[in-house]
């Protein structure tokens, strides 16, 4: 099972519910970042199932033949500011981001997390001045491969600030870690889908994995880890 790291947690969890329905089905992960994740599969990684936090890195896993076309959107996600408990850079929200000193982490452009953060920024930057997104970035101390290398990077205090998903807000990281909204108008939501791959061996198991994150059980489990359904 190949999946974005976002979805370490409720993935997971899927798992084992899974390996409860279905005594002697054993699942095993590789969490890590999308695109990372694509190109194993194109370097002949074997694996079952392929879930991407964004549509592009999954288009281009069907352009390169290792997934089936069918690859529906099955969860959302929206993005948040993160920043460590004690706040030593005093970030109230995106346009603290542009101060100077500020230190600032985010995914790699490459990585779907990335890629998102910027269009936030972008967004932003038409009620914080056409130069925002420049001076943000120009604050920026580190590019990680996934999100969780974000969110771990603030949790350790190496970064004033960071941009994650909602979903990485788990119990995991205690009070380490301080959320802040990001306002609609400028955030995005993240469609994750997800698609069997060609050269499965495990056709049946597949097909009940992808099958029950479609499911009401599936999707409610993925809510609790503030996911936004799609079923809703």
């Amino acid at each position: 099972m190949f999946a974005a790291a976002s979805l370490t947690e409720p993935f997971t969890a899927v798992g084992k519910r899974l390996e409860q329905i279905y005594p002697g089905l054993r699942i095993r992960f590789n969490f890590a970042g999308s695109q990372t994740l694509r190109t194993q599969l194109e370097q002949g990684a074997p694996a079952d199932v392929f879930a991407s936090a964004n549509m592009p890195q999954m288009r281009l896993a069907k352009q390169s033949g290792v997934v089936h076309h069918e690859a529906p959107i099955f969860i959302k996600n929206r993005l948040t500011l993160m920043v460590p408990h004690a706040n030593p850079g005093q970030v109230t929200g995106l346009q603290d981001l542009a101060n100077p000193g500020i230190k600032l982490v985010l995914a790699g452009q490459h990585v779907p997390v990335g890629r998102y953060s910027r269009q936030v920024l972008s967004r932003a930057s038409a009620e914080y001045g056409e130069d925002f997104e420049t001076r943000v970035l120009q604050n920026l101390v580190s590019e990680e491969h996934n999100v969780k290398q974000v969110v771990t990077k603030i949790q350790l205090g190496e970064a004033d600030a960071g941009i994650a998903y909602v979903s990485d807000l788990s119990p995991q990281i205690g009070n380490a870690i301080r959320s802040i909204p990001i306002p609609d108008a400028y955030n995005i939501e993240a469609a994750y889908p997800i698609a069997m791959v060609k050269d499965t061996r495990q056709l049946a198991a597949a097909e009940v994995f992808i099958d029950f994150v479609h499911s009401e059980q599936g999707q409610a489990i993925m809510k609790s880890y503030h996911f936004i359904p799609v079923l809703e």
